[in-house]
């Protein structure tokens, strides 16, 4: 069968990295990690920053050595074989039941800033969502890129303007002294802070669509990479400045509360429309990177064969159609059974960082040399991650171990008497 359309270039692919890592986090994160930290949180930030510089170069190293629509599953199954691929796979998508409905409440929270929201019209914003992204999803990859472009453009753009009515462009505001951080309590805000940059394992998905992916490929990964970094710390050097932190209700309002202060309820508006925006941009690159996954997988003759058709945009719409089926009933299951959110977000996020692990030991066996060396040091960062979720990684493992049970009792199961 056909592969996907090559149409991604260096500009698009940063603006969907970019915004595939900011999401809702620029909106909440950098006010925790202040309520956590203090003016310390600065320091994090960029500490933050040089910590996943390993993990981004490699997975840059290897989604420009082995471009593929099955992203980080793929490079996880030529690196530890096929049952490990499954593995991966199988871990991605178990993101969905716990992950996605979480990230659609937040991305609908945007909307109860500016509306007097029922139950049941919260409900509709969130599969109303997920319908705008199958639309966008069944248009040509370029459409969308643009459109993550213009998102992209609209985060920075919103930051600009809180710089400059708040007087930070004329006196930006100094790091902090080192002296007076309280060294202890960056840890913690670190944990709450590493999240905003999960989302570098579904780019790869995308390598396969990239006019140039050897040259292209890991530099859009970088720079939307270090575009968030500096986005984020713009952002948390204004929270802190304006005081717009402290209690769970400050953060999660903190932009809006700003733009509010210093533009009016006009600002305030434009702070819910671009923080639904860049929510939409985030767990859209997922959604679009699961059905790239399904695709694949299918088109390879690992899943039915239906779904690695394509439409006349070139777009796996039958796997991306599927994809949202199944996050609209996992979002009516959550709606119903009113399941706690947050902890569901912090399973994912254990499901994540196992992709990773595994990931960066693919890529020890995959490239040589100093690239090599840097993917080792990237696996033992994600190992360390991970034991520091303690008990919230248990989702992951479960999944992971059940997993690997059902696969080593196959083999034992009485085979069929041939006829």
């Amino acid at each position: 069968m056909g592969r996907l359309n090559k149409e991604l270039g260096l500009a698009y692919g940063t603006g969907m990295m970019a915004t595939s890592l900011l999401g809702t986090g620029i909106f909440v994160v950098p006010a925790v990690a202040a309520s956590i930290a203090g003016p310390g949180s600065v320091w994090a930030w960029l500490g933050l920053v040089l910590l996943v510089l390993p993990v981004a170069f490699s997975f840059a190293r290897l989604g420009q050595s082995f471009p593929h629509a099955g992203g980080a599953p793929h490079l996880i199954g030529r690196g530890l074989g096929a049952p490990m691929e499954k593995l991966a796979a199988f871990l991605f998508l178990a993101v969905l039941p716990v992950g996605l409905p979480a990230a659609l409440t937040l991305t609908a929270g945007f909307w109860h800033a500016l509306f007097d929201l029922s139950a049941a019209g919260d409900l509709l914003v969130q599969l109303a969502t997920l319908g705008l992204m199958l639309l966008l999803g069944s248009r040509k990859t370029r459409a969308s890129g643009l459109v993550q472009v213009l998102i992209a453009l609209a985060i920075v753009l919103l930051l600009l303007a809180v710089w400059w009515a708040g007087g930070l462009l004329a006196a930006p505001p100094a790091l902090p002294p080192l002296h007076e951080v309280q060294w202890g309590l960056l840890p913690a805000a670190l944990g709450v802070m590493f999240w905003c940059f999960v989302g570098l394992e579904a780019f790869t998905h995308m390598g396969e669509e990239f006019r140039n992916p050897k040259r292209d490929f890991p530099l859009a990964l970088l720079c939307g990479m270090l575009l968030a970094g500096l986005v984020y710390l713009a952002c948390a050097l204004a929270v802190l400045r304006f005081g717009v932190y402290g209690s769970e209700l400050a953060n999660t309002t903190s932009i809006p509360t700003l733009m509010a202060r210093l533009f009016g309820e006009g600002g305030r508006w434009a702070a819910a429309l671009v923080g639904y925006l860049a929510c939409f941009a985030s767990i859209n690159i997922y959604v679009q990177g699961f059905a790239r996954l399904l695709w694949s997988l299918a088109d390879e003759g690992k899943l039915p064969a239906g779904l690695a058709r394509l439409n006349r945009n070139g777009a796996p719409l039958r796997a991306l159609a599927w994809v949202i089926g199944v996050c609209a009933l996992c979002v009516l299951a959550a709606w119903l059974f009113r399941l706690p959110l947050d902890t569901l977000i912090r399973y994912a996020n254990g499901n994540f960082v196992l992709v990773y692990l595994l990931a960066m030991i693919a890529g020890v066996k995959l490239l040589s040399g100093f690239w090599r060396a840097l993917a080792a040091i990237s696996a033992l960062l994600c190992l360390g991650v991970l034991l520091s979720l303690g008990w919230e990684a248990g989702y992951a493992l479960a999944l992971g171990a059940g997993f690997i049970a059902a696969r080593a009792a196959r083999p034992h199961l009485p085979q069929r008497a041939k006829i």
